[in-house]
């Protein structure tokens, strides 16, 4: 009989002192979805969160980053938490340009008179 998998996965960023992370964390999927990473971070039982296909760069330092399977990160060492697909689309040149034109119509659309 297989197993129910009660977790879900999420690509995020997480931002220490010294490092910048990149890797995968699992929440679970019966969170609201704008929660997931805010129940992670602030169960009192957990004092560390696990992290799967870890890729870690030192912040201050031009070095190769190193890959893991797995890592666990203590969370008083954690600065920033963010979902890594969110990150991405913000990044790209044509999302940027996006977003520019999305605001420009709501801009236009906010100034025009209902009938």
């Amino acid at each position: 009989m297989a197993k129910e998998i009660d977790t879900v996965p999420i690509e995020v960023i997480i931002l220490t002192a010294d490092h910048e992370i990149k890797g995968t964390v699992h929440v679970s999927k019966y969170t609201k979805t704008n929660r997931e990473l805010t129940d992670l971070l602030n169960d009192r039982e957990k004092r560390f969160l696990a992290v799967t296909n870890a890729e870690i760069v030192p912040r201050n330092a031009n070095t190769p980053p190193k890959r893991y399977n797995f890592l666990e990160i203590h969370i008083d060492c954690i600065m920033l938490v963010h979902p890594s697909s969110q990150v991405v689309f913000r990044e790209t040149t044509k999302a940027q340009e996006d977003i520019a034109r999305f605001r420009e119509l709501r801009k236009k659309l906010n100034q025009t008179k209902p009938f």
